[in-house]
């Protein structure tokens, strides 16, 4: 299947190179632009001029085009993700290409015969950049829904092609509506019990039609998706309940409603990994939104009841690798959950590098998990195995481990691996007596011993080509 191609008006682009695999090769647009501006929250690796400059400082691509596997990560340009990949390998000796784009800057098709296939058009420095690839792990660092955007078309289109993803590509598109996740929370508390997890009552409203039962007074009213502080109203007096169910009319949406809590301070308690931390934050500002105008912000230790929510709400949708619990602690003394963020969840406080290298690390540990080589893994370690017995005249023990199971599988294992060792054997042999190989010298010492080791790599570099 051929890689996506796009046309562009000459109005546009000046300058032109194509290479679908080298992301130094790309579209040029030679006018220069205004930089970008700095990010909203403060971030010691915010750096889009290092994305561009990692882009194009070389025409040599800093990754082994044939020994590599490709991350898309969707983010905005305040983030460098490059710089936590750079230099890290997976199966020994694979590189990671790291492509980085927001959703608004991502088009794709996905093919049911060659999978998912991304076009990407991102503008750095006043520089256009555009690439088509086609993506073996995904990071998702950005809602796909809120409160004025909905990406779950492209959510459709990586998991048609079968890309694996953190957090998994089902638990993204189970986070597309507020009120089904927080359904999930009401099933976790009456596991575990209020006292355990004190989640915040609610109401929820099919449509403006529902909305006649008085509640008490005061409550918040969420409509729709209501995101990052946005759809979110106070309300204090029937008639003004009575409003809001009128403007949720000409929204054709849903609506929940929720007592209102006079906070003393919000309680954020995030999961990577096995990774814990909490933290609280204070409104300064005077907004009973603790999330809006100026705030406070204090990390905090840890315990078993912050641990306990975050566990619990890790576990929903099949499984969540990164995920962060909201909460209010009211002036009452008590306790309110509010809602769960997935990987797309807000980094806080001093620690946004750290929670960023274990983000990293987390997507490495998965990508060695679900990105495994096929073909040419095979190819190395067939070699590797015919180096070992060079060097050594045994096999290479690490070959003969047979996989786990009954006792007749692992004799099925065993007969097959002493198979492969014969045919390695008469593939050495072949190799010595048509001169390809120099016949091994056991036992050597020294700068001989050097000697041997590097004919050797030469040899197999012939025979095997590049490993």
């Amino acid at each position: 299947m051929n890689f996506l191609r796009r046309r562009f008006s000459s109005g546009d682009l000046q300058g032109e190179l194509r290479d679908r695999d080298d992301p130094t090769a790309a579209i040029l647009n030679l006018k220069k632009g205004p930089s970008p501006s700095a990010p909203s929250s403060p971030s010691k690796s915010s750096s889009a001029t290092g994305i561009t400059r990692g882009l194009f400082s070389s025409t040599k691509p800093s990754y082994n085009k044939d020994r590599c596997k490709i991350l898309l990560v969707v983010d905005d340009q305040h983030t460098d993700w490059l710089k936590y990949f750079r230099g890290r390998k997976i199966f020994g000796d694979w590189d990671i290409r790291v492509e980085q784009a927001e959703f608004s800057e991502i088009n794709l098709a996905a093919y049911t015969d060659s999978g998912t296939v991304v076009d990407i058009q991102v503008t750095r420095n006043g520089t256009k950049v555009v690439r088509s690839f086609k993506p073996d792990f995904l990071l998702i660092r950005q809602h796909v829904k809120d409160a004025g955007e909905d990406w779950r078309n492209l959510l459709l289109g990586f998991h048609y092609g079968g890309v694996p993803s953190i957090n998994s590509l089902q638990s993204a598109y189970n986070f597309l509506d507020k009120p089904w996740v927080f359904s999930h929370l009401i099933q976790i508390q009456r596991k575990v019990g209020k006292d355990n997890f004190p989640l915040i009552e609610q109401a929820y409203y099919p449509n403006h039609k529902e909305m006649l039962v008085t509640p008490k007074f005061p409550v918040v009213v969420k409509i729709g998706h209501a995101h990052s502080g946005l759809g979110k109203v106070k309300v204090d007096t029937h008639h003004g309940f009575q409003d809001i169910a009128s403007v949720v009319a000409v929204t054709r949406t849903y609506a929940t409603t929720e007592q209102f809590i006079d906070g003393k301070y919000d309680i954020h308690v995030q999961k990577i990994g096995n990774n814990y931390k909490a933290f609280l934050r204070k409104s300064i500002s005077g907004n009973w939104k603790a999330n809006t105008g100026s705030a406070m912000l204090e990390q905090i230790a840890m315990n078993e009841k912050f641990k306990l929510w975050v566990d619990e709400c890790s576990q929903v949708f099949g499984g969540l690798d990164i995920v962060a619990v909201e909460a209010i602690q009211g002036k009452d003394g008590k306790e309110y959950i509010i809602e769960v963020n997935d990987s797309s969840m807000t980094l806080l406080g001093e620690t946004q590098e750290e929670d960023r290298r274990q983000m990293a690390d987390l997507v490495i540990t998965r990508m060695q998990q679900y990105c495994k080589p096929t073909a040419s893994m095979s190819k190395a370690t067939s070699a590797g195995a015919l180096a070992h017995y060079c060097m050594n005249g045994t096999p290479d023990p690490n070959t003969q481990k047979p996989p786990g199971g009954n006792q007749q599988n692992q004799q099925a294992a065993a007969q097959a691996m002493h198979q492969r060792q014969l045919q390695q054997q008469q593939a050495m042999q072949q190799a010595v007596a048509s001169g390809q190989m120099p016949m091994p010298i056991p036992n050597v010492r020294g700068e001989d011993e050097e000697d041997t080791m590097k004919n050797l790599r030469k040899t197999f570099a012939g025979i095997f080509g590049d490993m």
